[in-house]
């Protein structure tokens, strides 16, 4: 197939990108590279894709600055923001996809509280600029990124797909629950098939600097305090990143007329066990600073995936040691090396 995959310098759409190609799908990247966190970690993973960093260049309206990967004949990339509508158009006109995966969006649960404006123009707008893209260009095929945020202040575990999801508490969550409305209208106006999946704490090699396995993973290793909130009672369904993409390109080769699904482990771990199995695989004892609750946190996560386990068979079977153990292992042998230090 061929697929554009939005979000390629990201850590799912890294991992996603790559799993394709080394199946022979056709992938155009899409990514906007911006400074949320740092870019250094965007461009390496970009780099084991075969894009240099030096031939990145931003789009221009008139024409599409495509970069080509030495790694893999059928990948190419382009550097553009989602909420150019101009760009994005251009970019279906010439690409002829068979499907389109958005795992672009501005992330952070506690950021949408400091710079809204960042998440309406990326998630909403940004979205909105493929869902019409997919319209005009006759793509039917669309996989998105939702997120187990949209529960919101639902206390029922496990978290079901339908459950009520209508008291969001970060404007983060609120931009993904309105992606599955909006998803739903142009499935039922247009006849896209839209599938979104809902992520629960994805952890893994290539993860993100400002999520907890990799904030904990670098003040231990540097002796320094880590911040345990709500005074360590919470939980969260993390998630090994390649169990994720597994669930991911099953909803790829199987589209859905219009579907939601919870993607996670399905068995919730405590912050404190998650703490002690990072200390564990690091041989390091952590100094703790227990600290109340974040405005935008939910206590605890509990992902119900009955439903991607009867459409597909999915098994989410990397266990926490296992998976942390990988984490901690691509840690210490790249973090630094790639200028995060």
């Amino acid at each position: 197939m061929k697929i554009l995959v939005t979000g390629t310098a990201g850590f799912i759409g890294f991992h996603l990108a790559k799993k394709l190609l080394e199946r022979g799908d056709e992938i155009i990247g899409l990514d906007n590279i911006n400074d949320y966190y740092n870019v250094n970690l965007k461009y390496a993973r970009l780099a084991e894709l075969g894009i240099d960093r030096n031939e990145v260049k931003s789009e221009k309206l008139s024409t599409i600055n495509y970069q080509l990967s030495t790694k893999f004949p059928l990948h190419k990339f382009v550097k553009a923001d989602l909420e150019n509508k101009e760009t994005i158009d251009k970019l279906f006109v010439e690409g002829n996809f068979d499907a389109v995966v958005n795992l672009a969006a501005q992330a952070g649960v506690r950021y949408s509280i400091e710079n809204p404006h960042a998440y309406i123009q990326s998630n909403v707008v940004g979205f909105m600029n493929i869902l019409e893209a997919c319209r005009n260009y006759d793509v039917k095929n669309l996989s998105y990124a939702s997120s187990s945020s949209v529960y919101g202040l639902n206390k029922s575990q496990l978290f079901k797909t339908t459950d009520m999801t209508d008291t969001p508490v970060s404007l983060y969550a609120a931009t993904k629950k309105s992606n599955e409305l909006m998803a739903h209208t142009y499935s039922h106006l247009y006849g896209i098939q839209t599938t979104g999946l809902r992520f629960f704490t994805v952890y893994g090699p290539w993860g993100r600097p400002d999520m907890a396995p990799m904030l904990f993973a670098d003040a231990i290793t540097n002796n320094k305090p880590i911040n345990v909130f709500n005074h360590g009672n919470m939980s969260r369904d993390f998630t090994y990143i390649d169990d994720i993409v597994d669930g991911i390109i099953k909803v790829i080769d199987n589209p859905s007329n219009f579907k939601v699904y919870n993607i996670g482990k399905n068995s919730p771990v405590s912050l404190m066990k998650f703490i002690e199995t990072i200390e564990n695989a690091i041989g390091k004892k952590a100094e703790k600073n227990f600290m109340p609750m974040q405005d935008g946190d939910v206590v605890s996560t509990y992902a119900d995936v009955s439903d991607l386990i009867d459409d597909f068979g999915y098994k989410p079977d990397t266990n926490l040691t296992d998976g942390i153990g990988k984490f901690i292992k691509w840690y210490k042998e790249f973090y630094k090396s790639i200028g995060m230090k």
